[in-house]
């Protein structure tokens, strides 16, 4: 039987034998009447035994009782019991965190919801000249940058920023903000000094060869022109030879240009002129032979122009059309399109052609990579196209978006933002 239900039956037992007894006496009602208040009396004993325990924080074994009320204090009790066990097990694990968090080789702080520094670990310190006693500050006013000040304000953490360190501005630091919990960030500071200089040894790298290499490919042309212009076309082998030397070279050439173009893309500021867009795709798809002309369907849906430079976003269209019109039949229809929607201005570049590997869609963007697939003819190019699209659209707030299915065609779409719209006089 359950405890209350003892008490209950107790109760009933007390006032049915209290009832007898006054009835016999002719006192039933004050018999009944001392008996309530007698009880009562009894709990608001047992609720003040009970508050002082739980008051003085129930850490003592609890008193001795009887009915309901042992079962209450037992209960509280081991509730109270269980709830130490855990808490110490808590905290081994926060303990366990904060050590391993301490010996992370990037900076690591949690940010509050006001930008504020609820703890930090040891390389945090260190690089970011932050102190335990800055618990409580707004990160904002201690690490002063505009670039981070305008990273961490925006809410927009898909992409890392990168800011020298506050203690030493020869260290640069990729700084990653990662939203968790409620309202919580974590903010990851790592030290990709070395990785900088790295990249920048790439690029001048290639910067310098490419520039090399033009003055003797310029050369070779030359003579073989010159070659070819004094081939009598006896010697089959020889006239093909002058063919193959002078496509390896013409295909050197517009490598080089290629690699000298992203190395511009990467160096040169930006430059912010109104580039009348609608007439720029008119020129683009009237270059080139008449056969693949015919083959291009332009929509303007929207007269509206955007601020950039012209000679890159020329790059960038002949490119995607480029692509377009290589990768797809030669009957086939290339459709160009620039539009205006609420999010910004578009142009989208659709083929009918081999279509591309959901695997590879990620990839193509990158420098020389090529999608292997068998064909029927060899295409040639230089694994750049879309690399130097992918640093144009970066260069002009904007985004490329690829949509594929094999043996069907694919997409391209620029993305403009609406900022970037302007009127040209």
């Amino acid at each position: 039987m359950a405890a209350w239900q003892k008490e209950l039956f107790t109760a009933l037992f007390l006032y049915l034998l209290v009832s007898i007894v006054g009835w016999i006496t002719g006192t039933f009602l004050l018999l009944n009447l001392l008996l309530t208040i007698g009880m009562l009396i009894y709990q608001v004993i047992q609720v003040n035994r009970f508050e002082k325990w739980l008051s003085a924080g129930a850490r003592n074994t609890y008193p001795k009782s009887t009915g309901i009320w042992e079962e209450l204090y037992y209960h509280v009790y081991r509730i109270k019991k269980n709830n130490k066990k855990r808490k110490k097990q808590l905290s081994k694990m926060i303990d366990q965190f904060r050590q391993s968090t301490e010996a992370l080789p990037d900076a690591a702080v949690v940010l509050g919801v006001n930008d504020e520094i609820e703890w930090t670990n040891k390389a945090a310190r260190d690089v970011l000249g932050l102190k335990q006693l800055d618990k409580g500050q707004r990160i904002p006013n201690l690490v002063r940058f505009p670039e981070f000040i305008r990273y961490i304000s925006s809410g927009d953490y898909s992409e890392p920023v990168m800011v020298p360190s506050p203690v030493n501005h020869q260290i640069t630091l990729s700084v990653r903000i990662v939203p968790y919990g409620a309202g919580l960030r974590l903010l990851i500071a790592q030290d990709v000094t070395q990785l900088k200089i790295m990249e920048r040894m790439r690029k001048d790298f290639v910067a310098n060869v490419s520039h090399e290499l033009r003055t003797p490919l310029t050369v070779l042309k030359g003579y073989l022109e010159t070659l070819q212009d004094m081939d009598d076309g006896h010697s089959a082998v020889l006239t093909a030879s002058f063919h193959q030397m002078q496509g390896q070279t013409e295909r050197m050439q517009h490598l080089v240009d290629d690699l000298l173009l992203l190395t511009r893309l990467e160096s040169q500021q930006k430059k912010a002129v109104c580039v009348h867009i609608p007439e720029l795709l008119s020129q683009i798809c009237q270059e080139g032979d008449p056969v693949s002309t015919q083959r291009i369907q332009l929509t303007l849906d929207t007269d509206s122009n955007i601020m950039g430079d012209e000679q890159e976003l020329r790059s960038a269209f002949t490119n995607l059309l480029g692509n377009a019109l290589k990768y797809s039949p030669d009957e086939s229809i290339v459709k160009v399109r620039w539009y205006k929607n609420k999010d910004g201005i578009n142009l989208t570049v659709e083929d009918q052609g081999e279509g591309i590997a959901k695997a590879d869609i990620n990839r193509v963007t990158e420098r020389f990579y090529r999608v292997e697939v068998k064909r029927r003819k060899k295409v040639s190019g230089t694994g750049l196209g879309l690399a130097i699209v992918k640093h144009v659209l970066m260069r002009h707030d904007a985004q490329l978006t690829i949509t594929s299915e094999l043996g069907k065609g694919s997409c391209f779409s620029c993305h403009f933002p609406i900022k970037r719209i302007c009127n040209c006089n």
